[in-house]
């Protein structure tokens, strides 16, 4: 990948992630492990092995077996249980994941159900999960914030290993797949950092510095989508993000290259199926946007 490209910071300050400590030592027997709408998991299992299983039509595999120290992963609310000897339970250090916009965060929908990574594949996190276990070990002022945010780096961390190492991170095809390809990350980072430029096939094939025909069909096989799908897409999921907030409607369509706010309801219409007011009512109650 070429230096200077930040492929991930414009991405995740609109988006953003917050990680919560809920457990740190041993888990023994069966734990279970329930989905609620916009929370996703970080479990590292420092020690021991493990069986784990989720529902049927789940979009994970039935059963895993974990048999190293490793990551879990669970970009999306997903139900699954943890199998562990009674007598001898495997070491846990584990956090539940807040994603801005819940499971339309453009990472969560971009991930797999699960991904799981052992520990010793993924190089570049033994300082962070030092510092992470040494403040997880002992109560010490601040220790759970401090654990919170050393989640937040870890997982930052694991992202980037993802975005370079799609194959072993199961990922072929979405977002992390294209900001791993050095032309279609150059696209993308400029669309996430501007999403209010007057951006058209043309002027995205430039900045990959590929022909409109090679880069319109790379960025379908690799995106899943069109160019012109995915920029609407951001644009509406930032528009969603902005509305959270109670920004005016009138001004996200300017700051997000609409014409005005009749187009961005326009947009919100044949995507959503409602208008921006009507979608804001139901997302924030009391919101009224004008």
């Amino acid at each position: 990948m070429e230096q200077g490209l930040d492929r991930l910071s414009a991405l995740l300050e609109r988006f953003r992630v917050r990680a919560h400590l809920f457990h740190n030592g041993p888990l023994c027997g069966v734990s279970r492990f329930a989905a609620e709408p916009g929370r996703g998991f970080l479990h590292v299992m420092r020690s021991g092995s493990m069986v784990v299983t989720h529902r049927p039509r789940s979009g994970a595999a039935r059963r895993i077996e974990v048999s190293e120290p490793s990551l879990l992963f669970y970009p999306r609310a997903m139900a699954h249980e943890f199998h562990n000897a009674p007598a001898e339970g495997s070491d846990f250090t584990c956090a539940t994941l807040s994603f801005d916009g819940g499971d339309a965060h453009p990472l969560a929908r971009a991930l797999p159900a699960v991904i799981v990574l052992p520990l010793a594949r993924v190089s570049g996190l033994e300082h962070t999960l030092a510092l992470l276990f040494g403040e997880t070990e002992r109560v010490r002022c601040g220790h759970r914030l401090l654990a919170d945010r050393l989640f937040e780096v870890l997982l930052l961390q694991v992202l980037r290993w993802l975005m370079d190492h799609p194959g072993e991170g199961g990922i072929s095809l979405g977002l992390v797949a294209a900001l791993g390809d050095p032309r279609l990350a150059r696209v993308l980072t400029a669309i996430h950092e501007q999403p209010g430029a007057a951006w058209g096939l043309e002027s995205m094939a430039a900045c990959a510095g590929m022909s409109r025909t090679a880069f319109a069909l790379c960025f379908r096989n690799v995106v899943g989508e069109t160019p012109a799908e995915y920029l609407a897409q951001w644009r509406l999921a930032i528009a969603q993000a902005e509305l959270r907030r109670g920004r005016p409607l009138k001004v996200i369509a300017n700051e997000l290259g609409y014409a005005n706010a009749s187009a961005l309801s326009r947009r919100f219409a044949q995507s959503l199926g409602c208008s921006p007011r009507g979608w804001a009512k139901q997302a924030v109650p009391n919101a009224d946007p004008a």
